[in-house]
């Protein structure tokens, strides 16, 4: 039971109100069949049991019985075929059950006569005393009358009406089926449109778009209502929300931009300092001038993120991602704890930042540095199609662990590997800087396995920005140690 409640409850809505409905409906229809159909079978036999009474009541009136003295019989007139069809016989027996007379029709015996009206053999049968009298009204002696019908005719009478009663009831239960998923559907159409709306929300991220209002009163206005209460509290709070994430925006970005002239001051004189103090106080003032390094970094850094946060974008130029990786790896090279960068580049024209590629660029390479035990190499390639610009950075390293694959290119999303103390803010930068381009960013690979390959794709500056120079300039191609 457990079981078919639980799989009831699993069908639709629609099609639980209709199961129901048309279930009810065959209840019903069933009780009724029942009903009409004992009264109507019981009426058909009566009337068939009366109307055999009746003609053997009738029929011995119209037959003439007259004495054979040479043959010592009864002789009845007129011949009983008159009188019967095929459905009927008719048998006149002595008293001795000695057939007198009987009907062409061949039938079974009836055996001894009884007062009472039988069914024997597949015929209703009516048995009577018949007393013979001469014309002066004196009797000359009894015979026995037996009149039989074939029930067979309305047997099969009944077995039609209890057929169209039951075709009735599946017909009935079927239309009821049918009618009830029509209204279930027509019930359910003002939830659909709630739920055409809710889904068009979801996927437009608007919660400003207003619910359509059901026409009647009821539970489901009830249910429009509080979901269009719903949104308007939701619309509230996202509109809090995006307040103060701009204000946050807002705040970091001028707090970084301030931030920037008294460090750029503070490292100026941090350099004075290690240049002209020796020993400890030399020491102090190089580990303060690196921390204060590191510091203008990360300002740089959430200020890039900043921007990009409040769509701000800064000027665009035509410039060639291969020449920045050249750059990039010339600048990186000193630090590059003694790994083998390779460069197989070729020329990709570009419209954007250009320091912002620069930072781009050197965040892969020290992601790769940071991330890769000594020794190892590094590849960076890039080329050109008709539409696109695509920037490859490559590394044999032990690859990127599966845990953090997924969130690899959030903020402050640190690997285990890394020694170079960064804040997680690299290649949260990388995603920023190519989105801001209408590029994407990519890792290529199965996560867990060995080496890592990061893909840049940005869109390839208009035709006008790409001369013939740029089509037949020579690759380039480097190792930076």
């Amino acid at each position: 039971m457990a079981r078919v409640s639980a799989s009831f409850d699993r069908l639709p809505i629609r099609l639980r109100l209709a199961g129901v409905s048309a279930l009810l409906t065959f209840v019903i229809l069933c009780a009724f069949a029942l009903a009409i159909g004992s009264l109507t079978v019981h009426r058909i036999r009566s009337d068939f049991n009366r109307e055999v009474n009746d003609t053997a009541a009738r029929l011995p009136s119209q037959l003439t019985f007259t004495v054979d003295a040479v043959h010592n019989r009864f002789n009845v007139t007129p011949p009983l075929a008159d009188f019967t069809g095929d459905h009927a016989v008719i048998r006149i027996l002595a008293l001795e059950d000695h057939v007198i007379e009987e009907s062409p029709r061949h039938s079974p015996s009836f055996g001894p006569p009884r007062g009472e009206p039988r069914t024997i053999a597949g015929y209703r049968v009516v048995s009577r005393r018949l007393i013979v009298r001469d014309r002066d009204e004196q009797p000359i002696g009894q015979l026995i009358f037996q009149y039989g019908r074939q029930v067979s005719d309305t047997e099969a009478t009944v077995k039609r009406v209890e057929l169209f009663l039951l075709l009735g009831v599946l017909a009935g239960s079927a239309l009821a089926l049918l009618a009830g998923m029509a209204i279930a559907r027509r019930a359910m159409a003002p939830i659909a449109s709630l739920t055409s709306a809710a889904a068009e929300i979801a996927r437009t991220r608007d919660p400003s778009h207003a619910m359509p209002e059901p026409q009647a009163d009821d539970e489901v206005a009830e249910l429009a209502r509080t979901l269009e209460g719903m949104l308007r509290e939701l619309d509230a709070a996202r509109g809090e929300t995006e307040a103060a994430l701009a204000r946050q925006r807002q705040f970091v970005a001028d707090a970084s931009h301030e931030l920037r002239t008294p460090l750029t001051s503070v490292l100026a004189n941090l350099e004075l300092l290690a240049e002209s103090l020796h020993g400890d106080q030399g020491e102090a003032a190089r580990s303060a001038l690196r921390s204060s390094r590191r510091m203008r970094r990360l300002v740089a850094d959430l200020l890039l993120l900043a921007r990009t946060d409040a769509k701000r974008t800064l000027a665009r130029e035509p410039c060639d991602v291969a020449q920045i990786v050249v750059e990039a790896a010339a600048e990186l090279g000193p630090v590059s704890d003694e790994h083998e960068i390779s460069l197989d580049v070729h020329p990709a024209p570009v419209l954007a930042s250009r320091d912002e590629l620069h930072r781009l660029v050197i965040n892969l390479l020290e992601n790769a540095v940071k991330h890769t035990p000594a020794g190892t190499a590094i590849t960076v390639s890039t080329t050109a199609s008709r539409e696109h610009v695509e920037l490859v950075v490559q590394d044999d390293g032990p690859g990127v662990p599966a845990a953090i694959a997924p969130t690899l290119f959030e903020r402050f999303v640190r690997g285990q590997g890394d020694r170079g103390g960064s804040f997680g803010l690299g290649l949260a930068i990388v995603r920023a800087v190519a989105e801001s381009h209408g590029g994407t960013v990519r890792l290529e690979g199965r996560a867990g396995a060995s080496g890592a390959r990061f893909v840049v794709t940005l869109p390839r500056s208009p035709s006008d920005l790409d001369d013939d120079r740029q089509h037949h300039r020579a690759p380039l191609e480097a190792v930076v140690d």
